[in-house]
């Protein structure tokens, strides 16, 4: 959940697509954007009085349609300038929204201008700027700088709608040039970029479109996008982050094989699972992919360290737990991995029964940590049985994020990530998944993140959403009859075809 009254521009895209997730179309909000702006003009101005709106090809110009539509309906006099050629128009809903204003004939006059040279000066009692929006980034070309510098010589009152073109919402950097504005409508919440740029914006007013709480507060599709690293051509072997698994024991022998294939489908370049000798040995039998390393004995132990320092320089960040069993000495050994961890400032995630061992390791963490406690785990680290109301059991999670100062994403029908402040639900995942494994897959997809150095909340609110994500796509194909190398195979389409999904839950809130 956003905390404060600023907001970048990829929080809002994940804000716009959970809300779509919601049932809320993209559609809606800009009507409600646009209607936002009129509704501001109509506060300040008469009836009557002239209005220029001079609209982008993309969904910033689709907010200035909408907006030139209602105050046409207000009794204002319209101009509608597109700066640039119908065809270039980018989004359904704002050739949906072109459409309806080229038929209104008689209450708005329209102009299309697609070439630097038609674009001129204006009088007019308002001049809203709805060309680019919070995407905008580099410097502006042409139509669009021609369209700024005659907006900024233009005589009449000037809003931008959501940010001033020219002014990058992230930073405030001035794009070569920015329309100089004497109000500016921004939705939601205030873009960061805009405090930097105070005097481009005039006065700033803020917005309601009709996102609701819930989309900050549940998991969705627009929390995948804050974990998204684009890849280049030029990209190179470990680009995408390397990470190390410790774990598994004579017995479990697929904990840390799921952790590692998860992270794999999820995007890492390289996965190096460090394990006793023999479990390796069969690690490497199931898959080559995997880079496996053989420990010394049977379990780790304090004899193991010398052998896992080096891996833990070459590594991004490290998963600590699945399948390593419970033994005096594994617990002697997993308190100093932490350590060794924290001082080399590793982002680490921590599952399975290295939880207690961590809860009882007495560290000034320097790092981020992930802990992922089911409601047993969670038990043994608090003392807390989880309360059977969800609003309670935020609380005690949130309670323990604090204590511990790490992410905690306790496991269930709803998980609930917190860092001690803020937390998020997560109602992805069905029934299906108590079958053993879908945990590992979940901390491999939220190493891998980790690995490649997102930010460790959205990786665990990420994490989560996708784990389950794969299961219902599993559920739908197979019903409950799944296993958790399903989940791992599904992992890519989860990600992927994330914005197409729905949002459902199989549990009532209590």
């Amino acid at each position: 959940m956003l905390q404060n009254n600023f907001i970048s521009s990829i929080e809002m895209k994940a804000l716009e697509l959970n809300t779509e997730y919601l049932g809320v179309s993209t559609l809606q909000l800009m009507e409600n954007a646009g209607k936002a702006v009129a509704e501001e003009i109509a506060k300040r101005f008469k009836p009557n009085s002239k209005i220029v709106v001079f609209c982008g090809t993309g969904r910033n110009g689709g907010d200035g349609l909408v907006a030139a539509r209602h105050l046409a309906n207000l009794g204002f006099k319209v101009l509608v300038n597109l700066i640039g050629k119908e065809s270039d128009l980018k989004s359904s809903i704002t050739i949906k929204n072109w459409e309806a204003i080229k038929g209104m004939l008689w209450t708005i006059e329209t102009h299309v201008l697609s070439d630097s040279s038609m674009i001129h000066p204006c009088e007019s009692d308002v001049i809203v700027d709805a060309l680019l929006g919070t995407g905008a980034k580099g410097f502006l070309k042409q139509p669009i700088l021609q369209a700024v510098k005659a907006i900024n010589e233009s005589k009449g009152f000037k809003i931008a709608v959501d940010v001033p073109t020219g002014v990058d919402s992230d930073t405030g950097e001035i794009l070569g040039e920015a329309v100089k504005a004497d109000l500016t409508i921004t939705f939601h919440k205030i873009k960061i970029g805009l405090k930097k740029a105070e005097e481009y914006c005039g006065e700033i007013k803020v917005a309601e479109i009709g996102i609701p709480l819930e989309a900050e507060l549940f998991a969705g599709p627009g929390d995948i996008e804050l974990v998204k690293k684009p890849r280049s051509l030029k990209s190179h072997k470990g680009d995408f982050g390397k990470l190390l698994v410790i774990g598994g024991s004579q017995t479990y022998i697929g904990a840390p094989t799921f952790v590692g294939l998860a992270a794999l489908r999820t995007g890492v370049d390289l996965v190096y699972i460090a394990s006793p000798e023999k479990t390796a040995y069969a690690i490497s039998t199931i898959s080559p992919n995997l880079i496996s390393i053989k420990l010394f004995g049977d379990h780790l132990s304090l004899a193991n360290l010398g052998e896992i320092q080096p891996l833990i320089n070459k590594v991004d960040a490290v998963v600590v737990g699945p399948g390593l069993g419970i033994h005096k000495e594994t617990e002697e050994a997993l308190k100093k991995i932490f350590n060794m961890l924290n001082e080399f400032k590793k982002p680490f995630l921590v599952d399975a029964d290295a939880i207690k061992t961590f809860g009882e390791s007495e560290i000034n963490l320097k790092t981020s940590v992930i802990l992922t406690p089911h409601a047993g785990e969670f038990e043994k680290l608090t003392g807390i049985k989880p309360s059977t109301s969800l609003k309670e059991r935020i609380e005690e999670v949130k309670e323990a994020a604090k204590k511990f100062k790490v992410i905690i994403l306790l496991k269930g029908g709803v998980d609930i990530i917190s860092d001690g402040e803020k937390f998020k639900l997560n109602f992805t995942g069905n029934p299906g998944m108590t079958v053993g494994g879908t945990g590992d897959v979940l901390a491999g997809i939220a190493g891998a993140f980790l690995a490649q150095g997102f930010n460790p909340f959205n990786s665990a609110v990420a994490a989560a959403f996708i784990n389950g994500a794969a299961g219902d796509m599993v559920y739908l194909e197979k019903g409950y009859h799944m296993v958790s190398t399903d989940l791992i195979e599904k992992i890519p389409k989860a990600i992927e075809e994330a914005p197409q999904l729905k949002f459902s839950f199989y549990n009532q809130l209590t």
